[in-house]
């Protein structure tokens, strides 16, 4: 988990609604991390005036990762899930109902050396496909 540690930056598209268009953003990140946590604490800013803050707190017991992410809502947002290579992959189960029910995935991903992409992903109730509500592609300052 060490290997996230640091400030990160760059942007990816937020879904503004299921069926809708993305918003480009740009975004920034401190990652603060030991041998079985890491914290996140970020803020992304879509059309030059509009900004949002995140946070994330995830703890490793074994195989099994858990935690908090607090997002727009201002809610905590329960994780629970595991790691696969270079790969986080967490349930979110949100505060609030976002994209029609309270469920989704989350994946934070190690990219080469200097490069992370944090990813969530929701469930289309209408058509039962998975569509990425959320991609961000970080680069360590």
């Amino acid at each position: 988990m060490k290997s996230i540690e640091g400030q990160w930056t760059g942007g990816g598209a937020v879904l503004t609604k299921l069926g809708g268009s993305t918003v480009d953003v740009s975004c920034k990140m401190q990652s603060d991390a030991q041998s079985s946590s890491f914290s996140m604490n970020g803020s992304c800013r879509a059309f030059a005036v509009v900004t949002r803050s995140f946070t994330a707190n995830v703890k490793a017991s074994g195989e099994a990762y858990s935690g908090i992410y607090v997002g727009i809502s201002g809610k905590p947002s329960k994780l629970v899930g595991s790691r696969d290579g270079n790969m986080i992959k967490l349930d979110v189960t949100w505060a609030n109902t976002i994209y029609g029910d309270r469920q989704a995935k989350m994946t934070i991903e190690k990219v080469g050396e200097d490069g992370l992409r944090i990813r969530t992903i929701d469930q289309d109730p209408a058509s039962g496909k998975s569509i990425v509500t959320t991609q961000l592609d970080l680069r360590r300052r």
